[in-house]
């Protein structure tokens, strides 16, 4: 399968916040304006889209929950798996943590079955 690579530090350096109104380089700004067209091109293409994260400054981790767990909402979550390779090799526990984790916690939200295990208060 052809592949579509994107390596983040063609973005940034510097990686910023979650969201577009607190500052510069923001997860949702990345998202739309990189994965989301990127993802889009792979499914249309029959490709996968590869993107590296390495070289950068460093990641909060908002910016990775934020930029990779849209993808659930808008596009289907078996497809995310089979079109979609992350490269780390800098820091290769962020593959883990979105794909084991972020992504599925995303796919609980947009069920509707989000697990409320801290108390109420």
């Amino acid at each position: 399968m052809k592949e579509i690579e994107y390596k983040v530090l063609d973005f940034t350096e510097y990686p910023g916040p979650r969201y577009k109104d607190q500052g510069q380089y923001s997860g949702e700004y990345f998202y739309e304006n990189v994965i989301k067209p990127k993802f889009q091109e792979a499914l249309e293409s029959n490709s996968i889209l590869v993107l590296d994260l390495d070289n950068t400054a460093g990641y909060a981790s908002s910016f990775l929950d934020e930029c990779f767990g849209n993808l659930v909402y808008d596009f289907n979550y078996d497809e995310i798996f089979k079109r979609l390779k992350i490269i780390s090799t800098q820091e290769p526990d962020w593959i883990e943590v979105i794909f084991k984790e972020t992504l599925p916690e995303w796919k609980r939200k947009r069920d509707g079955n989000i697990d409320r295990k801290s108390p109420a208060k």
